[in-house]
């Protein structure tokens, strides 16, 4: 495996691991960027209404319970594509659920005496969801975009079953070929970018959130 990884000859051209990873990365922006899309603006709006919380929150956790697999082939069969759209929207299904639940008990658990203070300082409605209840709730949605990406990198190796690329290719064509010094590379490779977006995250929430509100 490391000799694998330490040939030049394996980081250079367009399927090297190099492209690769840059491939494997654009599927994870684009997954993560339509899932927060989706998923942000309904868990601030549940979370501060608290109107449809049940509904949202229990398709959210039924979703989760889905195979990634099953839902790509599920999402080539209604798409009748091969290709990203149907990895997309298998990544975004997966993608959703914890950016919404940790963005609804992020608002929902803001103590309702801030509120009411900050509605009787005449505040209006938008101004308490921006100014008071989004920056108290920002550890807990950083969290859910946080828990979102780790699950959408690592099941972006998915992309190679329908003739995409990323690092998830070493995965299925060292199995194919039953090559494992490339297959465990692929592998570790995913592990190692799960690991450097998670970092990138926690510094993100070190560098945003109020040092009073932090866990750590």
């Amino acid at each position: 495996m490391f000799e694998y990884l330490f040939d030049s000859f394996n980081w250079s051209g367009p399927e090297g691991i190099t492209a690769r990873i840059l491939q494997h990365i654009w599927y994870t922006a684009a997954a993560l960027g339509l899932s927060a899309l989706i998923a942000l603006p309904v868990g601030l709006y549940i979370g501060h209404t608290r109107r449809g919380a049940f509904l949202a929150i229990n398709i959210g956790n039924a979703a989760r319970a889905l195979p990634s697999l099953g839902l790509l082939m599920l999402a080539v069969l209604l798409t009748d594509q091969i290709g990203f759209l149907p990895v997309l929207i298998a990544l975004v299904a997966l993608g959703i659920p914890p950016i919404l639940t940790s963005t609804y008990a992020g608002l929902s658990g803001v103590d309702a005496a801030t509120t009411d203070a900050a509605r009787g300082m005449g505040m209006t409605g938008r101004e308490i969801l921006a100014k008071v209840e989004v920056p108290i709730a920002l550890p807990l949605i950083i969290s859910g975009l946080r828990s979102a990406t780790l699950q959408i990198v690592s099941t972006a190796t998915i992309a190679a079953l329908v003739s995409l690329g990323g690092l998830g290719r070493y995965v299925v064509d060292g199995l194919k070929l039953r090559d494992f010094p490339q297959m465990f590379s692929g592998a570790l490779l995913v592990a190692l970018l799960a690991i450097l977006l998670d970092l990138l995250f926690a510094l993100l929430g070190r560098v945003v959130v109020s040092p009073g509100l932090r866990n750590n």
